[in-house]
């Protein structure tokens, strides 16, 4: 079992969509797959079409009330499988700072679905926290989706001194470009200068409308707008990824 979290210190960036686009992509493939919503905003439940069944289910998940497979849902899609959000996540940070080896609970929770999963996609909320060490540790491969911006690029360079500064290990943080506007000179210019980073992955998304749509779609691109240039892009990142952090 692989374990993915996509994360950035920032939010809108298109980190919830590149977490659904993946997973439906790994699914589509054969890998059985588990998306575990880890956001309290729940947007991955919603592109995925779930809820929490049961009240304040992920305070309870994350302080061993719950099982994590009795959370686990069914989706539309053959092979994926959701843990889906609720606001009860909002006190995450709250929870893991009061229990001892709070930076390996996700780890050991995760531990009892290797024998059923190939993949495990964590939809990380934005922030640096107790709960982002944890992801950090339970994580096989940190991937970062980043626009090309001058303060989108400070945030990866907070975390990757973040990585360092607290023994986390910095070779699992590989970023993406997101949410790329080829009309910006200054998106071609940042993304110019860091593709040289070896952190840096060479396929990237670009911000268009298709991608947004899934909000209205509550889907993954693929089911919708699968001949998109957008579904092409994510196609080319899952391939990269494969490549990368998978085989």
């Amino acid at each position: 079992m692989v374990t993915l979290a996509i994360y950035n210190l920032k939010g809108g960036v298109g980190k919830t969509a590149a977490s659904i686009n993946l997973a439906y992509l790994f699914a589509k493939e054969g890998y059985k797959t588990l998306v575990w919503d880890l956001d309290p905003q729940g947007s991955s439940s919603f592109y995925l079409g779930a809820s929490a069944t049961v009240k304040n289910e992920s305070r309870k998940l994350l302080n061993s009330e719950m099982e994590l497979a009795d959370a686990i849902q069914s989706t539309a899609y053959e092979n994926l499988d959701i843990i889906p959000a609720d606001i009860s996540a909002r006190h995450a940070d709250i929870l893991l700072n009061e229990m001892k080896q709070s930076r390996r609970k996700l780890l050991s929770l995760l531990a009892s679905l290797k024998k059923d999963y190939d993949i495990v996609i964590l939809d990380s909320p934005p922030g640096i926290s107790v709960l982002h060490e944890a992801v950090f540790v339970a994580a096989d491969w940190v991937l970062m989706p980043n626009i090309p911006t001058t303060l989108s690029i400070r945030s990866y360079e907070t975390v990757d001194g973040y990585f360092k500064d607290n023994d986390l290990d910095r070779s699992k943080i590989k970023c993406f470009f997101s949410m790329v506007d080829h009309r910006k000179n200054l998106h071609h210019e940042v993304m110019n200068e860091f593709y040289k980073d070896k952190f840096f992955l060479k396929s990237y998304i670009p911000y268009l409308s298709d991608v947004e749509k899934m909000g209205v779609h509550a889907a993954p691109l693929e089911t919708f707008a699968g001949s998109s240039y957008a579904a092409q892009c994510y196609r080319d990142l899952w391939k990269e990824i494969r490549k990368t952090c998978i085989e």
